[in-house]
């Protein structure tokens, strides 16, 4: 166990002095958070900006830092060969591991607290009472096993530098089809369709329909399980530890 926690709390110290990562994880949220409570883009169907425009915000988070952070930090290490040194050490490829998604869990954690800290400062009013944010927690935790799955899928088998583009380029995808700043209802027909069965407009929508708030749809949590069960299942079974 001293081993395990560690590595969790290295994970979590390196995750919090880059740069980079600050602003990725933080930064671009809060930012976004801002932006958008006060400045109306996009109709926010008779709620106000901010009620609409949090959960969306939480759900960017979560994808942050599960998929893109943990992504571009794994493949860096595995091209290095740190993975597989450390791997050989007595922490174990298991215990590494675990490390690692502790360390999400709680760098996610701290996010969250403080998106909701800014939201309420801002106004934000969310319903659904005790109810409502054990579904929150049940959807970031489904979310963060779907967007872990799929970064570890490529920084498992991706070279360092094209890992980095892929998890940049599917973030902004993301983003945009993630009715997380952008609403689904104003994306074209076949593209809120494509949108939908996606893990992103899926957490989003779960967390929207949690607090009450514009944006959830029907089957959002059927698809965010289906993602949360299939990309670790995938990872686990392509993950490499050595670089090419």
């Amino acid at each position: 166990m001293k081993a395990l926690r560690a590595q969790t709390t290295a994970e979590v110290t390196m995750t919090l002095r880059r740069g980079e990562t600050l602003l990725l994880t933080l930064g671009i949220p809060l930012l976004l958070l801002v932006f958008f409570s006060e400045v109306k883009i996009v109709a926010s169907q008779g709620a106000h900006p901010i009620d609409t425009v949090t959960p969306g915000i939480i759900a960017l988070a979560i994808m942050s830092t599960s998929m893109v952070s943990l992504g571009i930090a794994t493949g860096f290490e595995r091209g290095y060969g740190l993975l597989k040194r450390l791997g050989a050490t007595p922490l174990g490829r298991g215990r590494l591991l675990a490390a690692k998604i502790a360390g999400v869990l709680l760098v996610e954690a701290l996010q969250v607290i403080a998106i909701c800290l800014v939201a309420l400062a801002l106004g934000w009013n969310p319903g659904g009472g005790s109810t409502a944010l054990l579904q929150v927690i049940g959807a970031c935790l489904l979310g963060s096993l779907a967007f872990g799955g799929i970064g570890l899928t490529m920084a498992g088998r991706l070279k360092a530098e094209v890992n980095l583009a892929a998890a940049n380029g599917l973030y902004l995808v993301l983003l945009l089809l993630g009715g997380m700043v952008v609403p689904l209802s104003v994306l074209p027909g076949p593209l809120r369709a494509i949108a939908e069965v996606l893990p992103a407009a899926a957490l989003s929508g779960a967390i929207h329909e949690a607090v009450g708030a514009p944006g959830g749809y029907a089957g959002c949590w059927y698809v965010l399980g289906a993602w949360a069960v299939a990309t670790p299942i995938i990872a686990a079974g392509v993950f490499r530890f050595s670089g090419d």
